[in-house]
Protein backbone atom coordinates (compact mmCIF):
# COMPACT_ATOMS: atom_id res chain seq x y z
CA UNK A 1 0.00 0.00 0.00
CA UNK A 2 1.41 3.45 -0.92
CA UNK A 3 0.94 6.32 1.83
CA UNK A 4 0.45 9.69 1.40
CA UNK A 5 3.57 11.58 1.99
CA UNK A 6 1.57 13.95 3.67
CA UNK A 7 0.14 12.39 6.21
CA UNK A 8 3.69 11.02 6.98
CA UNK A 9 5.07 14.11 7.84
CA UNK A 10 2.48 15.21 9.63
CA UNK A 11 3.14 13.02 12.57
CA UNK A 12 5.32 14.59 14.91
CA UNK A 13 7.03 11.47 16.46
CA UNK A 14 7.81 10.45 12.00
CA UNK A 15 9.11 14.24 12.15
CA UNK A 16 11.68 13.70 14.91
CA UNK A 17 12.43 10.31 13.09
CA UNK A 18 13.58 12.42 10.10
CA UNK A 19 15.38 14.70 12.28
CA UNK A 20 17.44 12.61 13.76
CA UNK A 21 18.11 10.38 10.37
CA UNK A 22 18.62 13.35 8.55
CA UNK A 23 22.27 13.92 10.73
CA UNK A 24 23.11 9.88 10.27
CA UNK A 25 21.96 6.91 9.49
CA UNK A 26 20.71 5.02 12.20
CA UNK A 27 18.98 1.43 13.51
CA UNK A 28 15.74 0.94 14.95
CA UNK A 29 16.71 0.11 18.02
CA UNK A 30 19.43 3.19 18.01
CA UNK A 31 16.01 5.89 17.03
CA UNK A 32 13.85 3.62 20.01
CA UNK A 33 15.91 4.98 22.53
CA UNK A 34 15.15 8.76 21.80
CA UNK A 35 11.85 8.06 22.42
CA UNK A 36 9.55 7.19 25.14
CA UNK A 37 7.53 4.32 23.62
CA UNK A 38 8.64 1.05 22.65
CA UNK A 39 10.40 -0.08 19.76
CA UNK A 40 7.75 -1.89 17.80
CA UNK A 41 5.65 2.01 17.67
CA UNK A 42 9.14 2.96 16.36
CA UNK A 43 9.37 0.27 13.55
CA UNK A 44 5.88 1.41 12.63
CA UNK A 45 6.71 4.83 12.01
CA UNK A 46 9.41 3.75 10.13
CA UNK A 47 7.44 1.58 7.90
CA UNK A 48 5.43 4.27 6.95
CA UNK A 49 8.32 6.81 6.21
CA UNK A 50 9.83 4.07 4.21
CA UNK A 51 6.44 3.33 2.24
CA UNK A 52 6.49 7.02 1.03
CA UNK A 53 10.39 6.61 0.49
CA UNK A 54 11.68 8.99 2.83
CA UNK A 55 14.16 6.71 4.43
CA UNK A 56 15.35 4.13 2.63
CA UNK A 57 16.61 1.09 4.50
CA UNK A 58 20.10 -0.36 4.08
CA UNK A 59 21.68 -3.71 5.77
CA UNK A 60 25.18 -4.28 6.90
CA UNK A 61 26.12 -7.17 8.40
CA UNK A 62 22.83 -8.15 10.80
CA UNK A 63 21.83 -4.59 11.45
CA UNK A 64 19.40 -2.58 9.12
CA UNK A 65 20.22 1.20 9.51
CA UNK A 66 18.03 3.60 7.63
CA UNK A 67 18.98 6.85 5.61
CA UNK A 68 17.33 10.19 4.70
CA UNK A 69 16.20 10.34 1.36
CA UNK A 70 16.69 14.01 0.86
CA UNK A 71 15.57 14.22 -3.12
CA UNK A 72 11.76 13.02 -1.86
CA UNK A 73 11.51 16.05 1.02
CA UNK A 74 12.87 18.47 -1.70
CA UNK A 75 9.39 17.00 -4.11
CA UNK A 76 7.37 17.96 -0.85
CA UNK A 77 9.14 21.68 -0.62
CA UNK A 78 8.93 21.63 -4.19
CA UNK A 79 5.12 21.52 -4.16
CA UNK A 80 4.39 23.68 -1.19
CA UNK A 81 6.78 26.66 -2.60
CA UNK A 82 4.14 28.43 -4.62
CA UNK A 83 1.81 28.46 -1.95
CA UNK A 84 4.28 29.43 0.40
CA UNK A 85 5.05 32.56 -2.01
CA UNK A 86 1.27 33.21 -1.99
CA UNK A 87 0.87 33.38 1.64
CA UNK A 88 4.36 35.53 1.85
CA UNK A 89 2.52 37.89 -0.55
CA UNK A 90 -0.82 38.16 1.41
CA UNK A 91 0.99 38.89 4.69
CA UNK A 92 2.91 41.66 3.39
CA UNK A 93 0.13 43.39 1.99
CA UNK A 94 -1.82 42.77 5.53
CA UNK A 95 1.25 44.54 6.96
CA UNK A 96 1.34 47.39 4.35
CA UNK A 97 -2.31 47.64 5.46
CA UNK A 98 -1.45 47.19 9.18
CA UNK A 99 0.97 49.82 9.10
CA UNK A 100 -1.43 52.55 7.22
CA UNK A 101 -3.87 52.04 9.64
CA UNK A 102 -1.46 53.11 12.22
CA UNK A 103 0.01 55.89 10.98
CA UNK A 104 -3.26 57.44 10.18
CA UNK A 105 -4.19 57.34 14.07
Amino acid sequence: MRRDVFQAIADPTRRAIIGLIALQAMTPNALAEHFNTTRQAVSKHIKILTECQILKQEQIGREIYYHFEPQKMKEIADFIEPFRKMWDTRFNQLDIVLNQIKSKK
